[in-house]
């Protein structure tokens, strides 16, 4: 069941061994069903039995009003791991700056039926495997002012209609604040505020360092932008350039914490004699998987690689069965929770461009080489990283071990992506989302103890009255 506590309880929700979402949550054969790689358990608002379960569709009332306690509601859509994890980070960063709050962390897709689910969440996916272009050109076609209003309509009354849980909560909650990490329910939420259902301030979190359109719903008081770009991207838009914050991804709170190198690899058992090469496999299919790995293997620089599969256990497996040269060391995990450290122990990180394993790379000062972006969203990510030089990009998997030897061999080239990538890491964006979060909540208004007092006296002299009546 969804749970709304107060801090002191909430954070046990959140085993504090856990820094972040799970490496590689496995979609079976085709890990491209995840669009990012993901490193860490994630803080589940609906039990996992009951999901697995399919019993994502019953009613569930808001939490009891407190006063004093602002009352905030967190929106995320499990359309992948970012999206989900982002929420997470801005929840944390909540609880630590306002100890007080009443925090509702929700996953829209647990509102809504089934097929709507499916269709919402795995379409994309499914174009991902068998169109993974068509997915770009129809990003760069919708990535403008529609010219279909009454379409527009007619998909958002669709949208509110098999999400009608998800409105009974938003209307009938009595929210202070709700905050989107999907546009989908910044989406919703404005359409309630036009048509005067309800008068809810709210802010959308972006989590990808290009903004695309479909993140722009107005009304809606603030929005936060990974760069600059994007936040030309949203004045283009006509948002208010005060209503828009530089703030980065927010981040599991983790990664603002400073870490050794030489201690993390002690800690985690890798060398301190040669580069370390962390592969994160997660959202890469199988092939794609065994084939990065046997890349990197190839190379004739001395290397420790630690590759991270998550839960998928068959693309371990076929990792662990691929022979390691005596000339390289090799340790392969599955699922972690100490992603942050093996970050910090890296010299470069082998990955797709997902927004949010982008920005903990970037909060942990290390490079990436860029594996198999999906055209859209993570090819524009792809761009950015490229363009600020803390990354490079392999285009073809079979010369990934020529480009990473290239990189790690030319002298001061793997030492500029390292300040490249320090410059543009954003480790306590969480916390400058919160920061801003809080300053629009609402202003609560005492009971005046004046008008006690008053009342009080007002029954005193009448107590006099009488009494003198009888005097």
């Amino acid at each position: 069941m969804i749970k709304f506590r107060r801090h002191k309880n909430r954070l046990s929700q959140i085993d504090p061994a856990c820094p972040e979402p799970a490496c590689g949550e496995p979609v079976e054969s085709v890990d491209r069903a995840c669009p990012e790689p993901a490193c860490g358990e994630p803080v589940e608002s609906v039990d996992r039995a009951q999901r697995l379960a399919g019993d994502r569709t019953r009613n569930i009332d808001p939490p009891p009003v407190r006063d004093g306690s602002p009352r905030i509601l967190i929106l995320s859509a499990s359309c992948g791991a970012g999206h989900v994890r982002a929420a997470e980070a801005v929840q944390l960063a909540l609880a630590q700056t306002c100890p007080n709050a009443v925090l509702a962390n929700v996953d829209v897709m647990d509102f809504t039926n089934s097929a709507f689910r499916r269709f919402y969440s795995r379409t994309y996916f499914d174009l991902v495997d068998i169109a993974p272009h068509l997915i770009g050109f129809l990003y760069d076609k919708t990535d403008r002012p529609s010219t279909w209003p009454a379409l527009d309509r007619m998909r958002n009354s669709v949208q509110k209609m098999n999400l009608h849980r998800l409105v009974k909560l938003i209307v009938g909650g009595r929210w202070d604040l709700a905050i989107s990490t999907h546009f989908l329910p910044v989406e919703i939420i404005a359409s309630l505020r036009r048509a005067g259902k309800v008068a809810l301030p709210q802010a959308t979190v972006t989590t990808d360092f290009d903004t695309h359109h479909m993140w722009f719903n107005d009304p809606c008081e603030l929005f936060f932008t990974a760069s600059e770009e994007a936040r030309a991207n949203l004045a283009a838009c006509r948002v208010p350039p005060a209503n828009i914050r530089v703030t980065g991804i927010p981040i599991h709170p983790v990664f603002a914490e400073p870490k050794s190198v030489t201690e993390c690899r002690l800690r985690h058992g890798l060398s301190l004699d040669r580069p370390v090469v962390l592969q994160l496999a997660g959202g890469l299919g199988m092939a794609a998987v065994k084939q990065a790995h046997g890349s990197i293997l190839d190379m004739r620089l001395p290397l420790h690689v630690v590759t991270v599969a998550g839960r998928n256990a068959r693309a371990r497996e076929q990792v662990e069965a691929i022979p390691c040269p005596p000339m390289h060391r090799r340790t392969v995990l599955g699922f972690t929770r100490e992603i942050d450290e093996l970050m910090a122990a890296a010299d470069v990180i082998v990955s797709k461009p997902g927004g949010l394993t982008s920005s903990e790379a970037l909060a942990r000062g290390t490079p990436m080489v860029i594996v198999d972006p999906i055209p859209g969203q993570e090819s524009r990510n792809s761009d950015y990283l490229l363009e600020n030089g803390s990354a490079i990009k392999a285009n073809n998997l079979a010369s990934l071990g020529f480009k990473l030897t290239q990189f790690l061999t030319e002298p001061g080239r793997l030492a500029a992506a390292r300040a490249a990538a320090a410059r543009l890491g954003k480790p306590r964006a969480a916390f400058d989302v919160a920061a801003h979060l809080l300053r629009l909540l609402p202003s609560r208004t005492p009971v005046q103890p004046a008008k006690r007092t008053a009342r009080r006296a007002t029954r005193l002299d009448r107590v006099k009255r009488r009494l003198l009546r009888h005097v």
